[in-house]
């Protein structure tokens, strides 16, 4: 093989050990919440410098809380941020943990396509009246592009 960035094995005890972390993870992180595309876009948003902000506003909601209205639920306010100074390293070491497992996939996934290629190319060139015509046309097929007319959706095909 001409490139090998990364060569790793995972050992049937290691993957039981990684499901059963992810499956605890995602029973202590049932509490998480998913939002539409809809409900992305709609909420108001809490940048980097708003974070100051906020911690502000509950300070001064705890120091003046007799002129806040009455139905303003300050036990929500707080139980709120709390729960956000909580999940944010860990939501921080989850993205580090995650950008290195898409980095990981991505050269693995790297590794096999050049050594595929490899292959594919040693068979077209070395594997003339060898008996690999049938492989050989298989693997042909990932290149054979579509013209528009036959392509799903009349817009052509991609070779990815």
């Amino acid at each position: 093989m001409t490139q090998n960035r990364i060569a790793m094995t995972f050992e049937a005890d290691r993957l039981e050990r990684i499901d059963g972390s992810l499956t605890a993870l995602e029973a202590d992180l049932d509490l998480l919440i998913a939002l539409t595309v809809d409900e992305r876009s709609d909420l108001v948003k809490m940048g980097t410098k708003s974070r100051a902000f906020c911690a502000t506003a509950l300070a001064v909601a705890q120091q003046h809380a007799g002129l806040m209205p009455r139905d303003f639920d300050f036990d929500a306010f707080r139980q709120d941020h709390f729960a956000l100074e909580a999940l944010r390293p860990r939501a921080a070491r989850l993205a580090h943990l995650m950008q290195r497992v898409s980095d990981t996939e991505l050269a693995l996934g790297s590794d096999l396509m050049a050594a595929s290629l490899e292959v594919y190319g040693v068979i077209r060139v070395a594997g003339k009246d060898k008996g690999v015509d049938d492989a050989r046309r298989e693997l042909a097929a990932r290149f054979v592009r579509r013209s528009t007319a036959s392509a799903p959706g009349g817009s052509g095909a991609g070779n990815g």
